[in-house]
C-alpha cells in the first residue's frame, strides 16, 4: 500500500488536534507516515501510532526552533526522498502553508491548500474545497507530482487505529537559506483557558452590535458555558475592542467549527470568508435585514443584550 507523510504540529511532544486529524484523512488514501520534527518529536511516538501512524519519523535539531519555516521544508524534502509518498498532509495555518509551498516548489509537485475533505481517486487524491468565498464547493487533484495538501482543522474526526508507530530518524540535510531568517525572541502568550480559535469545535464570534469593549465579556460568558472559543469580527478588531488574534474572517484566521455562533455580525463577505464552512451556523443580530441570515441554520431576530444572556442561562441550567 502506498504512503502518505503527515507533518506533525506538536508542542514540545504534546500533539496536537489537527494533526489527528490528517491522520484519519491519511489512512483513507493510503498508510499514514508521520514526520515529527524538533524538541519533543520522540515524545509524539505513542500518540501517532495509537491513531493510525504505521512509521514516525523524527529529527531534532536546534534548527527547528532557531530559524524560519525553511528547516522545516528541507526534513520534508528529505522525508520524501526516504518514502517517496501518494502525498503529503499538512494542517492549514499561515506557516504550514508557508512549508506546503515552498516543498511543492522543491519537489516539482502541485499544492492544494485549505481542503475541507480528501478522498482516494484512480489518478490520485481528490480534494474538496471552498472556492469564493465558500460560496463553490470544488473537487481538485494535483495533476503533477507528489501532491501537497493543507488541510483546514475540523475537517475530520479524530479516530483511534493502532497501528505500529516504528519509529526511524530521519536526515536531514540543511540548506544555505535554512538560516536566513533567525528568531531572536519569544513571548509566550496568555492562556485564557480556552479552546485554540482554528481548532475549537464550538466558537462564539462578536462583531459591531457588540458595541464596546466591555461588552465582549457577554460573547465571552457564553462560549465558557459551551467549551468554547471567542472570535471577533473585523469590525470589533478593528475598534479595539478585541485582539487582533481572534479575528475572524479573510483578512483574520479561517475556521470550521461543528458550531458557529455569530452574535451582532452584519454577514460581510470578509467575514462569511473566514467562517462558512461551519458545520452548523447560528445569527443573533436586530437586523432581520443582516445578510448572515442568509447563511445560517438557525436566526434569531433581536438584541443580543437579551437573546446571548438567556442562552447562556440556559446552557448553564441544562448544565447543572
Amino acid at each position: 500500500m502506498t504512503e502518505v507523510l503527515v507533518y506533525v504540529d506538536h508542542v514540545d511532544g504534546a500533539v496536537r488536534k489537527p494533526t489527528l486529524e490528517l491522520l484519519t484523512l491519511a489512512r483513507r488514501i493510503g498508510e499514514p507516515v508521520a514526520v515529527a520534527l524538533g524538541s519533543g518529536a520522540a515524545d509524539t511516538v505513542v500518540t501517532l501510532a495509537e491513531h493510525g501512524a504505521v512509521k514516525v519519523l523524527t529529527a531534532d535539531a536546534s534548527e527547528f526552533a532557531d530559524y524560519l519555516v525553511v528547516p522545516k521544508v528541507d526534513a520534508l524534502q528529505a522525508a520524501c526522498d526516504v518514502v517517496s509518498p501518494a502525498a503529503v498532509l499538512l494542517p492549514s495555518s499561515a506557516e504550514t502553508k508557508e512549508i506546503a509551498a515552498r516543498l511543492a516548489v522543491r519537489i516539482g509537485s502541485g499544492i492544494i491548500t485549505d481542503a475541507v475533505d480528501l478522498e482516494a481517486g484512480e489518478q490520485g487524491p481528490v480534494a474538496t474545497q471552498a472556492a469564493f468565498a465558500a460560496s463553490y464547493t470544488t473537487k481538485s487533484r494535483v495533476s503533477k507530482g507528489v501532491p501537497v495538501v493543507t488541510v483546514k482543522p475540523n475537517s475530520a474526526p479524530v479516530e483511534s487505529a493502532p497501528a505500529a508507530g516504528a519509529v526511524e530518524a530521519l536526515a536531514v540535510s540543511f540548506s544555505e537559506q535554512a538560516t536566513g531568517t533567525k528568531v531572536v525572541s519569544r513571548t509566550p502568550r496568555e492562556s485564557t483557558g480556552r479552546p485554540e480559535l482554528t481548532e475549537a469545535a464550538i466558537v462564539v464570534s462578536g462583531g459591531r452590535g457588540v458595541n464596546g469593549a466591555e461588552n465582549f465579556a457577554v460573547i465571552e460568558a457564553l462560549a465558557d458555558s459551551l467549551g468554547a472559543a471567542v472570535g471577533a469580527s473585523r469590525a470589533a478588531v478593528d475598534a479595539g475592542w478585541y485582539p487582533h488574534t481572534n479575528q475572524v474572517g479573510q483578512t483574520g484566521k479561517s475556521v470550521s467549527p461543528q458550531l458557529y455562533i455569530a452574535s451582532g455580525i452584519s454577514g460581510a463577505i470578509q467575514h462569511r470568508a473566514g467562517m462558512q464552512t461551519s458545520k452548523t451556523i447560528v445569527a443573533v443580530n436586530k437586523d432581520a435585514e443582516a445578510p448572515i441570515f442568509d447563511l445560517v441554520d438557525y436566526g434569531v431576530v433581536g438584541d443580543l443584550f437579551d437573546v446571548v444572556p438567556q442562552l447562556t442561562e440556559e446552557v448553564n441550567t441544562r448544565k447543572g
